[in-house]
């Protein structure tokens, strides 16, 4: 009699999981109406919702079991994941744009109104001091702080030339009206442009504001310009699309449980980090050059301090200017007798006006204005947001588990392992492309990496680039452009036909007309055009030769 009682119970337990599986009619109708409420709330027609659950056999991405789930309901949910997914993927996107603006606009707008401030204290203090020494000369020095801004801004302006041009035309001016009583034709000018550099009319003025200027502007420029093309990558990635295999794993990973009947189990948390890691593997594989740009980029701030740092310098533009045009009437007799012993005696201007000694002003005594800490606290604010987003890439399919996915807290028999309630067994895939090859829930091809993201790649390497180089005090794009191995990058702090507008007659001809600028713009176009209009001479020789040989070889070949 107890055995027959034992057989039983077995019998009786054996029917009861039988039934659980397949789900008697009260829970079918318990788990579809749960369904149904879900189904409705996002908007879809609760029309393609069974009373019951039904047979499975027609679903595709989900497990074939009984289900909630019509195939029109399984084909609207998992279009309703992938665009789920896109949106927090573009959520995260917009905050880490954010995050990098805050400082761009920041320390962007600081050296911008270093460099209007000095232009306000030139043209409050330098009529009143020079007289017409400046006024009848306010182009030049409006041109001059015109033409740094646009190399702020990434114009193709070779920042060294552009001062030795501004200091050329300035001494003709200046010395001619110095001299209303000679005659100076051009040549004669010419000939005291030659000899400028070893005059020094303007004593050590124009020498320290190259010097200085260049290392600031190309440490203050290269920062900004890292902070926008950090920007652009992440703009770009973003618009990345997610590939098929990857929208079939994440209605797996969100919806299918619904499909199954069991709303409430939230996706485990290895499970959900797989599916993620195989959808944003290329994405991943950003990682070691986006640390290594905003480590450059850390590292370059330390140009901006000191005597000749960047807020020291832009601030003080107006000040090699004023005791540049100091040094140029202290030495007035002596430079205009050297010019005399190396260009001759000028003729006497019979129309020239009375002595020039009646328009001078005397001397001006400009104070250096202290830091304000404005840049210092900017900087360090700059620094704690570059280290917090150093590992985005990598950390964004956990960060999105925990935030966009509703993963469950822990893995254990309740959480969703994409068949059923129950543990998720698989390890944890690594980061990047190459370690999704046996990625259990992603198909990937891991020798089809996306396009896009290695374009993406190589901008960042060429930023890093310009980086190291400017901390070397070195502007990239001029001394060694042809290392970026790019035809394209970002650029756009000014339009084409400012940027481009002015290159200096030496830049113009030995160097090519670059651009770097703020994210944009292409960069390089006007190289590849001009490089391809222009074939070399002996290219035609080579090919005539080729002609020749193959002429004369063709009979052997028959």
């Amino acid at each position: 009699m107890e055995l027959r009682a034992r057989g039983w119970w077995l019998l009786c337990a054996t029917a009861a999981l039988v039934a659980c599986a397949r789900g008697d009619p009260a829970s079918k109708s318990r788990s579809c109406s749960e369904v149904r409420q879900i189904y409705g709330d996002k908007g879809f027609s609760l029309s393609d919702v069974p009373q019951a659950e039904i047979s499975g056999e027609h679903l595709r991405i989900c497990p074939q079991g009984y289900t909630c789930c019509t195939s029109e309901m399984e084909e609207n949910l998992a279009n309703r994941s992938r665009v789920e997914l896109e949106m927090a993927l573009q959520d995260s996107s917009r905050a880490l744009q954010a995050t990098l603006a805050t400082p761009l606009h920041g320390i962007d707008d600081h050296f911008q109104r270093l460099l209007n401030d000095s232009e306000r204290t030139l043209q409050d203090a330098f009529p009143g001091a020079f007289g017409d020494l400046y006024t009848q000369n306010t182009r030049a020095f409006r041109d001059l702080y015109a033409e740094l801004r646009l190399y702020y801004r990434g114009a193709n302006l070779h920042l060294e030339e552009t001062l030795a041009e501004f200091w050329t035309r300035l001494l003709e001016r200046l010395f001619k009206q110095l001299h209303p009583q000679l005659l100076l034709p051009d040549d004669y000018l010419d000939c005291l442009g030659k000899q400028a550099e070893a005059l020094r009319p303007f004593g050590d003025a124009p020498r320290e504001l190259r010097l200085r200027a260049t290392r600031a502007f190309v440490g203050a420029r290269s920062f900004v310009q890292g902070l926008g093309v950090a920007s652009d990558v992440v703009r770009k990635v973003a618009q990345v699309p997610l590939a098929p295999e990857c929208s079939r794993a994440v209605m797996k990973l969100v919806y299918c449980a619904h499909c199954r009947g069991v709303p409430g189990a939230r996706p485990c948390p290895d499970y959900c980090r797989n599916v993620l890691k195989g959808c944003l593997a290329n994405q991943a594989d950003l990682d070691a050059e986006w640390r290594n740009l905003l480590d450059s980029m850390v590292l370059i701030t330390d140009k901006f301090w000191g005597p000749s740092g960047a807020e020291n310098v832009i601030g003080s533009i107006h000040m090699w200017l004023a005791e540049a045009i100091n040094n140029l009437q202290d030495n007035k007799d002596t430079l205009t007798a050297k010019v005399i012993q190396g260009c001759g005696n000028p003729k006497v201007n019979p129309h020239g006006s009375g002595p020039e000694e009646k328009r001078r002003r005397g001397k001006l005594a400009l104070q250096e204005k202290a830091p304000t800490g404005t840049l210092e606290k900017l900087v360090s604010e700059a620094k704690a947001q570059l280290r917090d987003i150093q590992d985005f890439w990598i950390s964004l399919p956990g960060t999105l588990c925990s935030e966009k996915m509703a993963m469950s807290p822990a893995s254990d028999d309740r959480c969703w392992n994409g068949i059923s309630k129950g543990r998720y067994l698989p390890e944890v895939m690594g980061d990047g492309l190459a370690n999704q090859i046996n990625n259990p829930e992603v198909e990937v091809d891991i020798t089809k990496p996306d396009m896009t993201i290695r374009q993406q790649i190589m901008q960042l390497k060429i930023m890093t680039n310009r980086l190291r180089g400017a901390y070397g005090g070195n502007d990239v794009d001029f001394q060694d452009a042809s290392d970026d191995g790019s035809g394209s990058g970002s650029g756009g702090g000014c339009p084409d036909d400012t940027c481009g507008r002015r290159v200096s007659k030496k830049s113009s001809s030995a160097r090519p007309s670059l651009t770097h600028a703020l994210p944009g713009l292409s960069e390089q176009e006007g190289q590849k055009t001009s490089a391809s209009s222009c074939p070399e001479p002996h290219s035609f020789f080579l090919l005539f030769l080729v002609t020749l040989v193959l002429a004369a070889a063709r009979p052997r070949w028959r």
